[in-house]
């Protein structure tokens, strides 16, 4: 019996218990030492833990911290396929780590049993990283970084100038706490934007720009990207390429006070109050849907709702809703002053669930209600476009 126990115990121990699978620690060791090379800026380091495509790509990005974390290996004899999460951070921009998933394939030598990475690709359901697409032209602002692929230099540096201008006109018009800088993602094309999303094409056409980030973020939330679409964003002129960059500026200016309580009119309606606030657009050259329609006698019944804002809506409800956000921050900051809308956004976003927040808020900031509100709004276009 003795020596059965001691046959058995390098296959399964006495307990019966299975031993544990090396391989996971193991291929977490490789890709530890991947991430000290690319830290290091070591090629020959990367290499020697397999392949080596996609090192290059990654050259001009100042990376403050880069490390996987393996959540689960599939293995079939010498192969492997890894489940990995990737933090990384941008020197000087990020707060907190952006946090995306891989997935790592693998293969083991025969002769020496080393783990190495035949291929590193983004999870499904993963956006893609910028150095996903090709190698990363990096333009650096003085409230800005901008990271290019398929741009020339001089394009980046435009966006670069647009992103300075922003953030010191978001700084003006919001008086909450946040970094003060912005990060920008320019790929070649629509479709390299809809992969950075991880979304079809077909979702952003005619969106000229995002910005992704987690909504209610503090010091370590996952960091903000504004991610550009070229093919749109080339059709504007100057004065609508600063409107889109002030826009999602702002909202990575006011992420910590956005919370799931937040309606979209109040959140998009904010972000085009500020791209606005230093223009002098007049309201029927911003908003013509809405004044088009005020125009005919079609006064909105209600502010837009949350489904209204939808990518995949009509082009022209989808300006209406945008527009109508607009008009009521504008209201709010012509009738009760800026610093009370911007209380009420915060306000707004202080509460933890959607139900009663916009009605707490009016009352406490606004001292209104919800159907005096929006009856104040109704005649605030009727006067604006009648």
């Amino acid at each position: 019996m003795v020596a059965l126990c001691l046959l058995l115990v390098s296959l399964v121990g006495c307990g019966g218990r299975a031993a544990a699978d090396p391989v996971p620690a193991e291929v977490q060791r490789v890709l530890d030492r991947r991430a000290e090379a690319v830290l290091g800026r070591d090629r020959a380091a990367y290499t020697r833990t397999g392949t080596g495509a996609g090192f290059g790509n990654l050259g001009e990005v100042p990376l403050a911290a880069w490390s996987y974390r393996v959540t689960g290996v599939d293995r079939t004899g010498d192969t492997a396929t890894a489940d990995v999460e990737l933090r990384y951070r941008i020197e000087g921009h990020d707060r907190g780590p952006v946090t995306t998933g891989r997935t790592v394939r693998l293969s083991r030598d025969g002769e020496d049993g080393r783990w190495t990475v035949d291929s590193d690709r983004p999870a499904k359901r993963s956006g893609q990283q910028p150095w996903d697409q090709g190698a990363v032209e990096v333009v650096r602002g003085t409230h800005s970084l901008v990271l290019g692929v398929g741009q020339s230099a001089g394009a980046l540096r435009r966006y670069a100038d647009l992103a300075d201008r922003a953030v010191p006109a978001v700084s003006a018009a919001w008086d909450g706490d946040w970094a003060r800088r912005v990060v920008v993602l320019v790929p070649k094309s629509l479709e390299g934007m809809a992969g950075l999303l991880g979304s079809p094409a077909s979702s952003y056409r005619g969106i000229a720009a995002v910005t992704t980030g987690e909504t209610g973020g503090r010091e370590q939330a996952p960091a903000d990207r504004i991610i550009v679409n070229p093919d749109a964003y080339g059709l504007l002129g100057d004065l609508g390429k600063q409107v889109v960059l002030t826009h999602e500026t702002t909202h990575v200016a006011t992420r910590a006070d956005t919370t799931a309580a937040t309606p979209l009119w109040l959140s998009e309606g904010y972000a085009d109050w500020v791209g606005y606030r230093d223009g002098d657009r007049a309201p029927a050259e911003a908003a013509p849907e809405t004044a088009g329609a005020v125009a005919e006698g079609r006064v909105p019944a209600s502010l837009p709702t949350d489904e209204d804002f939808g990518f995949t809506a009509d082009a022209d409800e989808l300006a209406r809703a945008y527009e109508g956000g607009w008009l009521a921050c504008r209201m709010i900051a012509d009738q009760w002053g800026e610093d009370r809308l911007d209380a009420f956004y915060r306000a707004v976003g202080g509460h933890e669930k959607r139900p009663g927040a916009v009605e707490d808020a009016m009352n406490e900031v606004l001292a209104t209600t919800p159907e005096e509100f929006t009856a104040r709004w109704r005649e605030y276009l009727r006067a604006e476009f009648d």
